[in-house]
């Protein structure tokens, strides 16, 4: 698909929404993933309402979360190839279902390996509607320059998205009933997602209407570039994970904790900040460079975290961190344009997603058993750890980043071509 962006003008906002179909996916899509920012809080309310145990509650939700980052990638590879709408449709459905089941179950006071049960299709099932709307971006704006702008539009509306969907299952939870925000959350899922599926004229071309039978053996993951972002991706997990729990901690150990939505929402406002910004720049530096040195600054500025021993330090430096996750995520995301085919970047959008949801279940875990035994400090060693392991990793490979020169992509032996960027 040609560009519908004229060649020549900076890259812009404006220019992007004006992008022929934008309006019809955006606003479903928008209102189709404001539950995923809601399900995590909504079951720890509810099961903590219901079992008097934030250990227990926080369990059920980390299967939800792990079993997402599980099947999420699944979920991409059969959008990929038998369409959108056919993936979504039926995902939406089980994912209402299973969330009104972990309800009754939890309210009905059910053992704890009931909600862990139900805990895993409602994970496994929820909709993968941001990595949709980045393809329908990607198959928009094949070849602009306005990819890199779009990629940037949808981190700053993922972080908007988990800005607000905590506070509103919040209020749900504790102004009308404990499941409320549960309850709101499938059925913003079930309507967001079927108005979503019902915008068919923008989906993207999948693998079974293509002419090529060859492109169809292409897996995401089979491209050694969208390995290596996966781990990048997960070190921005350990950030997100780690940062939750040790700000919690920190906040509890000060004796102040309502400020922790404060210390939190300056770190959401970083990355919102910067994600504007990125997406406003006319870049002339490529994205593998980019992303490498993105990712340096955010390791060094989560290796500072553990230092900080007052509420206005660890603010500072939480809107410090919060400035290199965007770019290092934009980036990223704009990389999947350059190497992976058009009929596997549902796919690879959704290991990404994966990646970082992974890395968030884990780091909540080890941080939260650090904080224990150690205090609130050693939380928030688990984003200097996983951002650093992830960018020794991310250097020693980065040349896998790069289409080689004849500007295909190799995967499984396959060559597919794509345009070029050299950095």
């Amino acid at each position: 698909m040609e560009s519908t962006v004229a060649s020549g003008k900076r890259p812009g906002y404006g220019q992007l929404l004006r992008t022929a179909g934008a309006w019809t996916f955006l606003l479903p899509g928008f209102a189709a993933r404001q539950p995923f920012a809601m399900l995590t809080i909504g079951i720890v309310l509810l099961v903590q309402h219901t079992t008097g145990s934030y250990g227990s509650a926080g369990a059920v939700a980390a299967v939800t979360g792990v079993a997402m980052a599980l099947f999420a990638p699944q979920s991409g590879k059969l959008a990929d190839r038998y369409g959108q709408r056919a993936v979504l449709v039926p995902g939406v459905l089980v994912h209402t279902a299973s969330g009104a089941a972990l309800t009754v179950l939890a309210l009905t006071g059910a053992p704890l390996w009931a909600l862990f049960v139900a805990a895993v299709p409602t994970g496994a099932s929820v909709p993968q509607v941001g990595p949709m709307v980045r393809a329908r971006w990607a198959a928009r704006l094949q070849g602009s320059p306005l990819m890199s702008t779009a990629a940037a539009f949808e981190s700053v509306t993922d972080e908007f998205t988990f800005v607000v969907g905590p506070v509103l299952a919040t209020a749900l939870c504790t102004g009308i009933h404990p499941a409320a925000g549960l309850i709101a959350e499938s059925a913003l899922t079930l309507a967001g997602g079927l108005l979503f599926a019902a915008q068919r004229r923008t989906q993207p071309d999948h693998g079974l209407s293509l002419t090529d039978a060859r492109t169809k053996r292409v897996s995401a993951l089979s491209v050694p570039g969208v390995r290596v972002l996966a781990v990048a991706f997960l070190g921005i997990g350990s950030v997100f994970g780690g940062m939750q729990v040790s700000l919690t901690a920190f906040t509890q150990e000060i004796g102040q904790p309502g400020m922790n939505g404060l210390l939190y929402g300056l770190f959401a406002a970083g990355n919102m900040l910067a994600g504007v910004a990125v997406g406003a720049i006319a870049w002339r530096t490529g994205p593998r460079r980019r992303l490498v040195l993105g990712y340096t600054g955010l390791t060094l500025a989560a290796s500072l975290l553990w230092t900080a021993h007052s509420v206005v330090l660890l603010g500072a430096l939480g809107l410090v961190v919060g400035l290199f996750i965007a770019p290092a995520l934009i980036t990223g995301y704009t990389l999947v344009d350059s190497l992976v085919p058009a009929t596997a970047r549902t796919e690879a959008f959704t290991w990404l997603t994966g990646a970082v949801a992974l890395g968030q279940a884990a780091a909540v875990t080890v941080a939260g058993q650090l904080a224990d035994e150690y205090g609130a400090s050693a939380g928030f060693a688990v984003p200097l750890a996983g951002t650093a392991l992830a960018l020794i990793t991310l250097v020693a490979l980065r040349s896998r980043l790069a289409p080689r020169a004849s500007g295909r992509v190799a995967a499984r032996g396959i060559g597919h071509r794509v345009p070029v960027t050299v950095d």
